[in-house]
């Protein structure tokens, strides 16, 4: 049977097509947001933006140490996991606000936000580095170096939750002042609760990639990553131990203040 000299198969052969392609242009739309959800990086997804240029140019007070090794670090394929400038900006900012002495960076890549952090600190504070590998950091330590804070960065190569174990088992629990998490997104909760037994009354948790570029509204159910991610946000929602802020800062950042 034909319709207006069109086979039956064809009309069906062309419904088909068209089916597939309004579910590609949605698929693909729905990737597109995704993708766009992930711009608040200055140097990802906003790096041409006139008003983030405006802002970098009307905020960033970079010491140049720290500029040439963010400069190095996007000549890297994965300068994608470098710490925003301006999200490294206002964490330093905020452990001059609470005169943080001891801090740790759970995740380090190059080093670039534990050389901000460092060059926030007093002469005689401490960053506890944890990271599983030298290869990158060793991309930051000349710049530590140059920066005069290389004394203060003490990196550890090993499982950041042994770190943090042997930092407890060594009585420093209560006694550090800021802590960065922004390592394996599995282990988020783990690294939250260890901090949270380190971490002094009035001092800060950050937590990078909260929003994870979107994934965080309908986690898949073979993406544990991001479950993970999506579990913690909702924990720390609710967690009476903490004050909370959650902003659209990077990839998502949140700040928890220890009651």
């Amino acid at each position: 049977m034909s319709f207006h000299g069109v086979s039956r198969e064809a009309l069906i052969g062309s419904a088909t097509l068209g089916l597939i392609f309004i579910t590609g242009y949605y698929i693909g739309k729905s990737r597109n947001r995704r993708y766009r959800m992930n711009t608040f990086k200055s140097h990802v997804g906003l790096k041409d933006e006139p008003v983030m240029q405006y802002l970098l140019s009307h905020s960033m007070r970079e010491h140049p140490a720290l500029k040439k090794l963010r400069l190095k670090t996007l000549e890297h394929k994965w300068n994608f996991m470098m710490v925003a400038c301006e999200q490294s900006q206002l964490m330093a900012n905020l452990a001059r606000l609470i005169t943080a002495k001891k801090a740790i960076e759970i995740g380090v890549y190059t080093g670039y936000n534990t050389l901000s952090i460092a060059l926030a600190l007093p002469e005689d504070g401490k960053v506890v580095a944890c990271d599983v590998s030298e290869d990158y950091p060793n991309i930051g330590r000349p710049f530590w170096k140059e920066a005069g804070v290389e004394h203060k960065i003490d990196l550890r190569l090993q499982p950041a939750l042994k770190t943090l174990d042997e930092l407890l088992a060594a009585g420093e629990a209560e006694t550090f002042d800021f802590i960065f998490i922004d390592a394996d997104k599995q282990n988020y909760d783990n690294y939250y609760e260890k901090s949270l037994q380190l971490l002094r009354k009035g001092g800060i948790i950050a937590i990078d990639n909260v929003l994870w570029g979107g994934r965080v509204l309908n986690p898949a159910e073979d993406d544990l990553e991001t479950q993970a991610i999506d579990k913690l946000n909702k924990k720390l929602h609710t967690d009476v131990r903490v004050t909370l802020s959650m902003l659209t800062v990077g990839d998502g950042l949140t700040l928890a203040f220890k009651l």
